[in-house]
């Protein structure tokens, strides 16, 4: 028997105030590596990710993970196999180690050890105040706070849109760790270098619906800071950073959505 995919979301819309978000969405998402979700703003992306870890529900449609639907699912249980990672960072008042113990009352010290390795942040961080972190240090915090309960997969909703570039490259390093070591991803991001240096697939969201062949190519061989004036009908339920400036790479228009992969050589696309 066939192993299901990792996500499957069959002819899901969603609807908020009578504005339509997502528009019958078909999308299958495969394990193994980093999946990238990538569009104009307002495109959906946000509130796709968060339909994923049902943090939202959809108007109609279905989304199933590992072949189980996920509304008969206990959300708890969920979102301890699936992780979430926010936009902005948000540690809790007290010590690195007071946020990670938040995630995992039970956790050891060696598994809070663990989880700051897994994130590249030393040991040594445990006992420093969660404010006194920089932007970066911060968000790789989060990242191990959520990494602390052992989630078989991650969500990260443009974790590094808030981060310089150095802070944004390291935390992308990290992921191309962590999705070596086993852990299944999807990114959501306007940047399209940064999808270029991420994605084993791409999937392009315009308007609220998968972007046709014509929409995708167009849309991968634009400027980053023209990506943001589409007349997209739909407003993302989740924040979503607006400003890009300067040339992006294009990302390789060959690189396939929903489960498509590229030669042997590049990423699995």
């Amino acid at each position: 028997m066939a192993t299901p995919p990792l996500f499957e979301l069959a002819d899901v819309s969603l609807e908020v105030d009578g504005t339509r978000i997502l528009d019958h969405v078909d999308l299958t998402i495969a394990s193994g590596g980093i999946t990238v979700l990538v569009g104009p703003s307002g495109a959906g992306k946000s509130t796709l990710l968060r339909l994923l870890d049902r943090l939202e529900v959809p108007t109609s449609g279905e989304v199933r993970f590992r072949g189980e639907r996920v509304a008969d699912l206990d959300p708890l249980t969920l979102r301890r196999q699936v992780g979430m990672v926010f936009q902005t960072p948000a540690p809790f008042p007290g010590t690195v180690r007071d946020n990670l113990l938040v995630a995992d009352p039970g956790a050891s010290a060696d598994d809070l050890v663990e989880a700051l390795r897994a994130a590249r942040l030393d040991a040594a961080f445990l006992d420093r105040p969660a404010d006194d972190l920089s932007g970066g240090e911060a968000q790789r915090m989060c990242l191990a706070r959520t990494l602390v309960t052992r989630p078989d997969v991650l969500l990260m909703d443009e974790p590094t849109s808030a981060l310089d570039p150095d802070a944004r490259r390291r935390l992308e390093r990290t992921a191309r760790r962590l999705a070596g070591d086993g852990h299944d991803m999807v990114w959501v991001t306007h940047d399209l270098e940064q999808a270029g240096r991420l994605a084993d697939d791409l999937v392009v969201l315009v308007a609220g619906r998968v972007a046709d062949e014509e929409q995708r190519a167009r849309y991968l061989a634009r400027r980053d800071d023209e990506l943001d004036d589409d007349d997209d009908d739909g407003v993302d339920a989740g924040a979503e950073d607006d400003a890009r400036t300067g040339d992006a790479r294009p990302v390789d228009e060959g690189t396939g959505a929903r489960g498509e992969r590229r030669p042997a050589g590049g990423h699995r696309g």
